[in-house]
């Protein structure tokens, strides 16, 4: 692993990132995301297929003999940044990272090469709220069958195919259709959670559940830093140009002393967010699945950023005045989805706890 991390965004990233950010202006503005959390469909399907069959965006981190671009987590934390910034409706954290990182361990090249085409999506069956190196709650395996009830699985409402763990210590993949997925109420709208009841399902067996979920879920933890990022990004300019056009006393609300002081915390909140998720990534990008400077990275990122987005949705909130506290806003999504992001793929108290761990530094 490099001891130099390149926390830059390169050439090819930058335009990476103004394509998608051009895409999701014409195809998710924040009007037609506060209409679809409203409707009985919060998945924009239709934005997600422009950026999986238009752009290759589901493949980013399969390889290219796969069907895949054969790109970096670097990539995808960009494309995340810009999900991010547009709460956009699509299981890309889910497929894309999670579900795609499991396979990749499983060496599930079938999967992996429907997953590539945008054609299918993947959701692994663990909890939201899962960090790395927790225990996993796993079904039953009776008589080749699985049988048993998983909570609070993101996106898998849409998903096509449902990797479950099982009992036995396998991971399974499952047809969706042969589940029965109920709707849990979800504070986050954007990234709507379901239970999985699974009674005599059949699945086919890709891996080993434990190595494949432990590295499904640092590297989503990690990338989900990039989301954050991305969420707390678009905050702090929203409420920067909000302020500056709002007017007191004859004067913009930027020219007072005190919102100075509070957009300049925020501000570099952000920027140090910004620097963790960029070495987070890299490292992701860089290392290997097991190594503990990857760890590291990922768990420092993970117990500062998760703070920093709540902060930004927060102060975004207050400075907004009256019009940020009504529904037509689209504030109160990227408040629900910095608390959601909170507490998904593990706490900031769990990752510190995991740090600590990581670095011998032992509670007193």
């Amino acid at each position: 692993m490099s001891t130099q991390p390149d926390l830059l965004y390169s050439e090819d990233e930058e335009a990476l990132r103004s394509a998608v950010r051009d895409l999701l202006a014409d195809h998710c503005d924040a009007a037609a995301v506060l209409a679809r959390v409203e409707s009985d469909s919060p998945h924009d399907i239709a934005t997600w297929k422009v950026l999986t069959e238009s752009m290759g965006l589901a493949g980013l981190l399969i390889p290219e003999e796969l069907g895949g671009q054969g790109a970096s987590h670097r990539e995808a934390a960009v494309v995340l940044e810009e999900l991010g910034r547009a709460v956009a409706p699509v299981p890309y954290l889910t497929s894309a990272v999670v579900a795609t990182e499991a396979l990749l361990a499983c060496r599930a090249d079938d999967l992996l090469t429907e997953l590539a085409s945008g054609t299918t999506i993947a959701a692994l069956a663990v909890s939201l709220s899962a960090a790395p190196g927790d225990a996993l709650k796993a079904v039953r395996l009776e008589d080749g069958t699985l049988h048993g009830e998983l909570t609070a699985v993101a996106d898998a409402a849409v998903a096509d195919v449902l990797l479950v763990p099982a009992d036995d210590g396998g991971l399974y993949a499952v047809d969706a259709a042969d589940a029965t997925v109920t709707p849990q109420v979800s504070l986050d709208l954007t990234r709507p959670l379901a239970t999985v009841t699974l009674s005599g399902a059949s699945g086919r067996r890709v891996g080993d559940a434990a190595p494949a979920v432990r590295r499904a879920l640092r590297a989503g933890a990690g990338l989900l830093v990039a989301e954050q990022l991305g969420v707390a990004d678009w905050l702090l300019t929203e409420t920067v140009r909000y302020t500056r056009e709002r007017h007191q006393f004859n004067r913009p609300v930027a020219s007072f002393q005190s919102l100075k002081h509070r957009l300049a915390q925020l501000w570099l909140e952000v920027v140090n967010t910004r620097a963790a998720a960029r070495n987070a990534a890299d490292a992701l990008a860089t290392g290997s699945d097991t190594d503990e400077e990857t760890a590291v990275a990922v768990a420092v990122a993970q117990a500062y950023a998760a703070p920093v987005a709540v902060h930004a949705a927060e102060e975004a909130l207050q400075l907004h005045g009256g019009i940020g506290m009504t529904w037509e806003h689209p504030i109160h999504l990227y408040l629900k989805r910095a608390k959601a992001d909170s507490i998904a793929l593990g706490t900031a108290g769990r990752h510190r706890e995991e740090l600590a761990a990581l670095v011998d530094l032992r509670a007193p």
